[in-house]
């Protein structure tokens, strides 16, 4: 049987987003409680104005991995599966259950690389609309031109995202992995 794949669609900005954010925020917390430092609305969904995937995306932050026992158990309880870090070092990514509005979690240390990676681009795009602009030019065009092909929609994205990484100081470490400043 043939896997259908679903078109990647690239929307222009919905205020409803960030409503929609804090709603998940909101019942992540409860099932968390004083496990969680805090949770992060990332991804382009967090920056008004910006075209994107209509898929919030939510960092957890946590003071420390070691909690991650705790945090599986309890996202587990309300619907989450637990999915590993697919490759990202000190991230941890659940599947959200199928009830609740289309987004992907994310639990992530406090000082981790992968957190600054989000927060940094994330607050790069906010404070210059410009390249948000830009971006969702570069996204609307990578979904057009790879609808079907997510892996090479998020390769086009790859050398922009970066290029506002080293913008911002991060560098390239010994191992190739690129290291917040």
């Amino acid at each position: 049987m043939d896997r259908i794949v679903k078109p990647i669609l690239v929307v222009d900005y919905d205020p409803e987003w960030p409503v929609r954010f804090e709603r998940l925020r909101a019942l992540i917390q409860s099932a968390l409680g004083e496990v969680v430092s805090r949770i992060e609305h990332v991804g382009s969904t967090a920056v008004p104005g910006l075209a994107a995937k209509p898929i919030i995306d939510l960092d957890v932050v946590v003071s420390s991995l070691s909690l991650l026992p705790l945090v599986i158990e309890r996202l587990e309880k309300i619907g989450y599966v637990h999915e590993g870090d697919l490759g990202i070092e000190a991230r941890q990514a659940f599947r959200a259950p199928p009830n609740l509005p289309a987004h992907h979690l994310y639990v992530c240390p406090e000082g981790s690389s992968a957190l600054a990676n989000h927060l940094t681009i994330r607050d790069r795009l906010r404070s210059d609309p410009a390249l948000a602009r830009e971006y969702g030019r570069l996204k609307r065009s990578l979904a057009q031109d790879f609808a079907r092909d997510s892996g090479a929609y998020v390769a086009g994205k790859t050398q922009f995202l970066l290029s506002i990484l080293r913008a911002a100081g991060f560098h390239t470490g010994p191992d190739g992995t690129l290291l917040a400043p």
